[in-house]
């Protein structure tokens, strides 16, 4: 039986120490900062991203580079036969495609997974790669577990400003305006590749409705037609205010008991174009 490792990056919202603590490896996302170059929990954490943030300052997301990502798997295959790889989604990121691009040099010992998961979603298929190899899967067998079944998952986001979007260019100025007049509150979900509108809700509270709705509806309708939730995972992401998460944790469990709930931060590259105060909720069905 192969030994087999499994690599993600921060995006996950898997830390160092956590990884370390797991038995598996994390790629520090770089974000170039006011003309200086940060690594996500190495000289970056959340408390001060979120600082530089709110004072205005220029914030750009970017990949591992190709040392950082080959020196790592080269070390890691001294100890391991193979490498399952799980970067951010394709849809989200270069970092994919480049991964995928370098394990061709490899030999057939590192597998990248193209399964366009992102923070908490991510992190499931990183918990589900480590599973896998454990019960003897194969690299490449783990790899096309993940991608066959990549779309069984949802993310929605709701956000507490529209400052952060329109920097971004994802939102015109002019919608911006209007939506903080209107004091809307959009919800945002990611399914496979991309940020997408979902809906708008007048208030927090509308909002969480909307995205336990959603989710409800998704369960019922994709993952569990059958009927009951049964073989479902729920997960929390937030962005700086964990109390606010806390608070929607209990209103999710009221409204899902039994079913187990994640919580964690959602990851920075997202965080930086839609700001603090972000609430998010996710699903995922069991594979293993």
């Amino acid at each position: 039986m192969s030994k087999i490792a499994v690599v993600t990056d921060s995006n996950s919202g898997i830390t160092q120490e956590e990884a370390k603590n797991l038995g598996l490896f994390v790629l520090p996302m770089p974000f170039n900062i006011n003309d200086e170059t940060f690594y996500e929990d190495i000289n970056l954490t959340q408390e001060q991203f979120y600082e530089k943030l709110t004072e205005g300052a220029e914030i750009f997301t970017s990949q591992p580079s190709i040392e950082t990502v080959t020196d790592l798997w080269e070390k890691i295959l001294k100890e391991y036969d193979e490498i399952v790889h799980i970067p951010m989604s394709s849809g989200l990121s270069g970092s994919c495609q480049t991964a995928m691009m370098l394990a061709q040099d490899y030999d057939g010992k590192v597998f990248v997974v193209n399964n366009q998961r992102i923070s908490v979603t991510q992190r499931q298929s990183v918990l589900d790669a480590m599973a896998l190899a454990e019960q003897g899967k194969s690299g490449a067998e783990i790899k096309k577990i993940l991608e066959d079944t990549k779309f069984d998952s949802s993310i929605y986001i709701t956000l507490d400003t529209l400052k952060y979007l329109k920097k971004g260019g994802r939102i015109t100025p002019a919608a911006a305006a209007l939506g903080t007049l209107l004091k809307l509150k959009p919800v945002l979900q990611i399914q496979g590749e991309k940020l997408d509108a979902f809906s708008k809700a007048r208030t927090m509270k509308q909002a969480k409705a909307t995205m336990i709705n959603a989710i409800k509806n998704d369960i019922a309708t994709r993952f569990c037609p059958e009927g009951g939730c049964k073989g479902m995972k729920l997960q929390i992401a937030y962005t700086k205010n964990r109390e606010a998460a806390e608070e929607f944790k209990k209103e999710i469990e009221k409204e899902f008991p039994g079913l187990p709930i994640c919580m964690a931060p959602l990851s920075l590259s997202v965080s930086c174009h839609i700001g603090p105060g972000a609430l998010a909720m996710a699903c995922t069905k069991d594979i293993v």
